[in-house]
């Protein structure tokens, strides 16, 4: 954290419970893989061939993928809600959305439908959150720890989906229902713990000011800040706040189609944030998230896929985790550069090791040979390091990219359009992989190599680096027209180094006070 920049232990806080929407879906993305190889959900929802009970790659995609389709339209969706409800106020709304549809699956017995709808519901909430969060945080955080509080929202996805192995690891053994009602209904008391904690959060000031309530902004901007209302950096950043909204709101009410005007270079920051949330989609991580008990059957190794998930858990936070230092001192490009460079390889060895020694699927463990399980942990240990990989570079840093890119006149919009790009790809992930795993098994990995291979290059020609700029300042650094090769130590012009000199008098200010 930069030491001349005053923040308050209420903005970390505010940060790390809003980022609890990204919670919800990574527990949930978490607790399905789990669910698809529990005997007791495969006899309710799969199909029976000679008294033997089976889910069919059709109905595993289904029931993973309508999820993905609910968020899809929930993270549009919100862009409605989000100038007309508020910020605050939309989560409230798209959290009882969410745990309605957790109640609507946690209450099936036997019908495939309901549990489907239940999941697009429920998806609806997720999406919308997953664009509302970076949407809030970006806009209530200081500009020296946003990039580490944007990160918190992937650290919170990555924590709901270990601590969704780790129940699934203790109630698959349970001989009924239970095994899976337990993991599942968990997820109403997620969306009431955020739903109640939203009614003691302050509204994001870009907003207030946004609607005419500057006092209410004021106040939020000293709280978040660490600073009395009337020290020089609230005066400061509210006078800037009220001029480029003025400016912004000049050309009248937004439209979707100014998400990709001339103008700015919108159409540069909208696409970027587009197509970093398809690349992240396609690192190959999500495909172990969501299929990977499956898929680790297949490895050989002498644990229960159960216990191979929860280790992946654990070392996808383990990976995150450091993306909290790293995002700030190595920066968005090196972070993405790295991390593509890094999953790649990854990608490659459990594609060509896996094809070439892995057992086919359904072969009895006492069947496997000596190459077979060496194969199975090679596997296994190059997905460890990919997950790990993904967890410090690319699991973080699209949505601090998301978060940051936009000026407040079509923020919510552009948010909208990359994490519906996100929900989209994820949606095609969950509804083929298993169609695909069944033509061409561990090669299917090949297409995330390919993925990542082009994410690197698509980085190094066209994101530029956003680290320590206020979401002012990013405007300007796309309007410089600056090469994103070149824009590492890029500077403000004249009139954000007055506002710099103003955040150190007021870290001054707080020092002596």
């Amino acid at each position: 954290m930069a030491k001349d920049v005053p923040t308050s232990r209420r903005a970390v806080l505010l940060a790390i419970f809003i980022a609890f929407g990204g919670f919800l879906f990574g527990y949930d993305m978490g607790v399905i893989s789990g669910c698809l190889i529990m005997p007791d959900f495969i006899r309710r929802f799969g199909q029976e061939t000679d008294g033997q009970y089976y889910l069919s790659s059709s109905r595993q995609s289904i029931i993973v993928s309508l999820l993905s389709a609910g968020t899809f339209c929930g993270a549009i969706a919100q862009a409605f809600t989000s100038d007309r409800l508020g910020r605050r106020g939309s989560i409230l709304f798209w959290s009882a959305i969410f745990t309605v549809g957790v109640a609507i699956q946690t209450g099936t017995t036997y019908s495939l439908v309901q549990l489907v709808i239940g999941r697009y519901i429920a998806g609806l909430g997720v999406g919308s959150l997953s664009a509302i969060v970076p949407l809030y945080n970006g806009e209530t955080a200081p500009k020296a720890i946003r990039g580490t509080i944007l990160v918190i929202y992937q650290v919170q996805i990555i924590s709901g989906i270990f601590l969704s192995y780790l129940l699934e690891l203790g109630s698959h053994t349970i001989n009924n229902s239970a095994s899976w009602r337990i993991p599942i209904g968990l997820q109403m008391v997620w969306g009431i713990i955020l739903l109640s904690g939203m009614f003691f959060l302050p509204e994001s000031p870009r907003h207030l000011l946004g609607t005419g309530r500057g006092d209410e902004a004021r106040k939020v901007i000293a709280e978040l800040n660490g600073v009395p209302e009337d020290n020089p950096l609230v005066i400061e950043i509210v006078e800037e706040l009220d001029f480029a909204i003025r400016a912004e709101n000049e050309g009248g009410k937004a439209t979707w189609l100014e998400c990709f005007s001339t103008r700015n270079a919108l159409w540069r920051r909208t696409i970027n944030g587009m197509m970093l949330q398809f690349i992240q989609q396609l690192n190959g991580q999500n495909f172990y998230y969501y299929y990977g008990d499956t898929f680790f059957q297949s490895a050989g190794a002498g644990l229960s896929p159960y216990i191979i998930q929860t280790v992946l858990g654990a070392v996808s936070v383990a990976g995150t985790l450091p993306a909290l230092y790293f995002i700030e001192t190595w920066g968005r490009r090196k972070s993405l550069l790295l991390g593509a460079s890094g999953q790649s390889v990854c990608a490659l060895i459990v594609a060509v090791v896996g094809h070439t020694t892995l057992a086919s699927t359904g072969t009895p463990t006492s069947a496997l040979t000596a190459r077979n399980r060496a194969g199975g942990d090679v596997v296994i240990t190059f997905a460890i390091f990919q997950v790990f990989i993904f967890g410090t570079t690319w699991g973080p840093t699209p949505w601090v990219y998301l978060g940051e890119s936009f000026p407040l006149r079509v923020r919510p919009k552009s948010i909208a359009l990359g994490s519906a790009t996100n929900w989209f790809w994820n949606f095609m992930l969950s509804f083929f992989s298993p169609r695909i795993v069944d033509q061409i098994g561990p090669m299917i990995m090949l297409v995330f190599f390919g993925m990542l291979v082009f994410g690197y290059i698509y980085v190094y020609f066209a994101i530029p680096e956003t680290k320590g700029l206020t979401l002012e300042e990013v405007d300007e650094l796309y309007r410089s027209g600056i090469s994103p090769w070149r824009s590492v130590g890029w500077r403000p012009s004249e009139k954000h180094y007055h506002h710099e000199a103003h955040e150190k008098r007021a870290s001054e200010f707080v020092e002596n006070a």
